[in-house]
């Protein structure tokens, strides 16, 4: 009861933080992960009370940051296959100067409770939430040429349940979207690599992918992408998947696995502060670049 209350007080208080020299703000990252990787949460399992709470958190978060509803409604609710009941997928965006699209995607849900012990899921995928809001919030304050659309997605864990059903009803025509960049895993690397995997099947980005100059902690590398690389080639492994497969251009970023992932310690204390700062830093100056130059000859 005690991490409920603290919880539903923490989802009626914005999370102003201090305003940071660069572009993110790094209290206010560190905050969304923490309270999306509460015990409290229950580890975020679709369908749950606890992915429920998330949900809640997250409607607050995007208001906040001042992302705009497709519709009046952030939510696009879908069924989940085998009957296995109702998902959520949040969705808002920022217009640009044209209605051509980047759609930045990051999953909340996790797998829930095991045996008693609780999947916390803060690296999988609190740590890519926390980017895409964080991303959000820069944009609110700075247009963008390009229409962003944001979305929290559900059921990544159950098959990518979420992100298939955006892309059967999107806000936008298919059409319109001219990249996906997609965040799962970027807080939990002990050798400061961030990596974006998609170059080799999207080669005109990857000029844009070697501007992203190193951050103090956390450097951008390029790989994980090719067919010959087996499990780790990363190209199906998460939401971006579903937009490859539309032939829509996308670009993910994560991290190599770690001890902690899919276990139950992959828990707040275990991140990373600093290099989850610049990880995320990293994909904000990757979409700054892209919104730019997206359309010019290189990038076609």
């Amino acid at each position: 009861m005690k991490k409920l209350l603290t919880l539903t007080l923490l989802l009626a208080t914005p999370l102003l933080g201090n305003a940071q020299s660069d572009v993110l703000n790094k209290k206010e990252l560190l905050g969304d992960v923490k309270i999306l990787s509460a015990d409290a949460l229950g580890g975020r399992l679709s369908g749950s009370k606890g992915n429920k709470m998330a949900q809640e958190y997250l409607l607050e978060r995007f208001a906040q940051v001042g992302l705009k509803p497709f519709n009046g409604s952030y939510k696009q609710h879908f069924n989940l296959n085998a009957g296995k009941g109702p998902a959520t997928n949040l969705v808002g965006y920022i217009p640009g100067r044209t209605e051509k699209a980047i759609v930045i995607t990051a999953h909340y849900d996790h797998v829930g409770e095991q045996k008693g012990e609780i999947y916390n899921g803060a690296d999988d995928n609190a740590s890519g939430v926390g980017a895409l809001l964080a991303a959000a919030a820069y944009f609110t304050k700075h247009q963008p040429h390009h229409t962003l659309i944001f979305a929290a997605l559900d059921a990544e864990e159950l098959g990518l349940q979420g992100a298939d059903a955006f892309l059967q009803s999107p806000p936008v025509a298919l059409e319109h979207m001219l990249l996906n960049v997609n965040m799962d895993m970027l807080s939990i690397n002990s050798k400061g690599e961030l990596y974006a995997s998609g170059a080799y099947h999207y080669p005109q980005l990857a000029s844009c992918l070697q501007q992203v100059a190193p951050r103090p902690h956390a450097r951008l590398l390029l790989g994980h992408d090719r067919p010959e690389q087996g499990h780790q080639d990363w190209t199906g492994q998460s939401d971006h998947y579903q937009f490859h497969k539309r032939q829509i251009p996308y670009v993910y970023f994560g991290v190599e696995d770690h001890p902690h992932y899919h276990q139950p310690s992959d828990d707040y204390e275990n991140i990373n502060p600093a290099f989850y700062a610049d990880a995320a830093a990293l994909v904000l100056d990757f979409l700054k670049l892209a919104d730019a130059n997206l359309g010019k000859p290189a990038l076609k």
